[in-house]
């Protein structure tokens, strides 16, 4: 095989592997998202307050992702984290995200290497756009967002007690440091 070849096998088994979900299951039976999304509304950046680990995000801390519209009506997304504490060295990845049609804009399919997607579920979020519960069908991956990234320990708990009535097993959620 030629170098190219080799290096598109490579990459699309990279790209395969990152498909594949590497947690323990935390909610069996995820819930499919019951309120609709305003997507002009959710863009711009969220805080990760709290997460069930995955190997892509291991060491991960002071985590972000930033939504935008593009110009051919996606979605642009730019996740950032600090690589082993809050002042590490910043790592980031791309993607782009397209609503699912039917959802009412709280399902997207992500895609950090074109043409594999993953799924992006809102599964809860506040009247207000202030905080987000964002999973995906395996149950594998779970997010608590927030528009700051700092929150009282009571809201904290407010929303950890939310992912468990959505069905989450919350002694798996790892706090993000900030």
């Amino acid at each position: 095989m030629t170098r190219i070849a080799v290096s598109a096998v490579f990459a699309a088994a990279l790209a395969l592997a990152g498909c594949i979900p590497d947690g323990p299951v935390g909610n069996a039976s995820v819930p499919e998202p019951r309120k609709p999304v305003e997507l002009q509304r959710y863009l711009g950046t969220w805080y990760e307050i709290a997460r069930y680990e995955a190997s892509f995000q291991r060491g991960c801390e002071a985590v972000t992702a930033s939504y935008s519209l593009r110009p051919d009506g996606e979605i642009a997304v730019v996740n950032s984290c600090r690589q082993g504490s809050p002042t590490g060295p910043e790592r980031s990845a791309e993607a782009v995200a397209s609503p699912v049609a039917g959802s009412n804009g709280a399902k997207l399919k992500v895609s950090f290497f074109r043409p594999f997607y993953g799924d992006y579920w809102v599964l809860d979020r506040a009247p207000d756009y202030s905080w987000s519960i964002v999973g995906e069908p395996s149950g594998r991956y779970l997010w608590i967002l927030s528009r700051t990234p700092r929150l009282s320990e009571a809201r904290v708990q407010a929303l950890v007690e939310r992912a468990k009535q959505l069905g989450y097993d919350t002694s798996l959620l790892r706090r993000t440091k900030w």
